[in-house]
């Protein structure tokens, strides 16, 4: 009788390991970067948005202030459906030999304009992340080390996207980066 029982709960045990995964233990939603072309600008009195539906995932910069500034946007998906993006407002003008801006929370950066040189003005456009109805949350916000603004590239890769940016000093001066974790559920 004992043989039996233990043949029995064997045979149970080895039926729950083999069931399939109940809906509710069901993987997390996949995030991707769909990376979309580079673009290079002159960056004294430069505008760049990205093309609707992209959120700003690369810059890089070799130079002075004269030098010349390369962006690159991403489409977002997730589960394979691309993110819809809702546009905000630019910031207010800061000085960019003293700028900080981390986008409000949720917030992702699409956009940047920058008027003459490190003593000029530098403004962020923001906007939030929606799939299926809902805003997506940005979630585990850090900064990225120092870089030297003259010779950098800093780009997110998934599931990150750019949230920040800081700058201190002229084209020999410090830039740093603030990414965040796109969180769906």
């Amino acid at each position: 009788m004992y043989k039996k029982a233990l043949t029995v709960a064997m045979a149970a045990a080895v039926l729950a390991m083999s069931a399939p995964a109940s809906a509710s233990a069901s993987a997390a939603p996949m995030i991707e970067t769909v990376f979309g072309p580079t673009v290079t600008l002159r960056e004294p009195d430069s505008t760049f948005v990205c093309p609707a539906g992209e959120v700003l995932i690369d810059r890089a910069h070799w130079g002075d202030e004269d030098g010349w500034t390369r962006y690159r946007c991403g489409q977002i998906r997730i589960d394979g459906e691309a993110v819809t993006v809702q546009t905000g407002n630019w910031s207010y003008g800061m000085k960019e030999s003293n700028s900080y801006f981390a986008a409000p929370a949720d917030q992702v950066l699409i956009g940047r304009k920058h008027n003459g040189d490190e003593n000029g003005l530098t403004w962020y456009l923001a906007g939030t992340l929606h799939w299926r109805g809902s805003q997506v949350r940005l979630t585990s916000r850090k900064w990225t080390a120092a870089m030297t603004e003259s010779n950098h590239s800093s780009q997110a890769f998934a599931p990150l996207v750019m949230t920040g940016r800081q700058h201190q000093g002229d084209e020999n001066g410090r830039t740093f980066y603030e990414y965040s974790r796109v969180t769906a559920s």
